[in-house]
């Protein structure tokens, strides 16, 4: 299939000739919307299942991480919730398919979990905080990256991941920091991918509980301990949380750079 004619025609959507923007667009934004959704799903899913092959999946001790989740993050930030949410949500059902296969799991927690979480950094991605308010996004972020840390020592694992939590809020809290201080225009960003990935991670955790309480899970468990629920939500949001805050900014930049139609369309949203 050639895919020239596709790429020429988001080319033409993203750097206009003239000083237009993408809203006195209105059928070329939805064909770039539907575009760029169905980009977002297709990386999404090709990523997860590398991931899950052990192709593209960094360990450390026992954790495997999800470097895959960037994907969305940074479209979710260039094209909005929508093409976030959804895209992920696409993405995430494929790769559960292949990977498990139980399409109810990933329709009641996958699906939804990646949908608010993307959903939620794409709208609060771009907006601009006020230096007044940045210390309190600091604040915010740090208090959700702290409290999983504190709570994971409470929390029973297979071995050392503890201190493989302790090593990512060891990288985490400078990234939050510099992202907010020393970059200002990333402050909206970091505050927003700590906020998505907390939630999704606790639709993830909680949900997989619950749905264990009811049907079978992938690999035979069922009837999770309540315990379980905070396991995988502390797990999920550890596995993530490095990737949002110090591979999504620098993709951002050079999208920005490639593509500064978008940077116009953000602008309005501050630096």
């Amino acid at each position: 299939m050639d895919m020239q004619p596709v790429f020429t025609e988001i080319l033409s959507i993203v750097t206009p000739s003239s000083q237009s923007s993408l809203r006195q667009k209105p059928l070329k934004a939805k064909t770039l919307e539907l575009t760029m959704t169905s980009l977002n799903g297709a990386l999404y899913a090709t990523l997860g299942y590398m991931t899950f092959l052990g192709l593209f999946a960094p360990v450390v001790g026992v954790v495997r991480f999800w470097p895959g989740v960037f994907v969305p993050a940074v479209f979710a930030v260039l094209f909005g919730p929508i093409v976030g949410g959804v895209g992920a949500s696409i993405g995430i059902f494929i790769s559960d398919m292949v990977v498990h296969g139980n399409a109810l799991l990933s329709l009641t927690v996958g699906v939804p979990a990646n949908f608010v979480m993307f959903s939620l950094i794409g709208l609060l991605g771009n907006r601009s905080v006020k230096p007044a308010w940045r210390y309190i996004s600091i604040l915010v972020s740090l208090s959700i990256l702290l409290f999983l840390l504190g709570l994971s020592y409470f929390l029973p694992w297979q071995g050392g991941e503890p201190l493989v939590w302790l090593g990512i809020a060891a990288i985490s809290i400078p990234a939050i920091l510099i992202l907010s201080l020393a970059w200002p225009r990333w402050s909206g960003y970091q505050v927003a991918a700590s906020i998505g990935n907390a939630v999704g991670s606790t639709i993830v955790g909680f949900g997989v509980w619950a749905f264990s309480q009811f049907l079978l899970l992938p690999g035979g468990g069922q009837n999770l301990s309540a315990v379980a629920a905070y396991v995988l939500t502390v797990f999920t949001f550890m596995n993530q949380i490095p990737f949002l805050l110090i591979v999504v900014p620098p993709v951002l930049k050079a999208s920005y750079r490639a593509f500064p139609a978008l940077v116009r369309q953000v602008e309005g949203a501050g630096k």
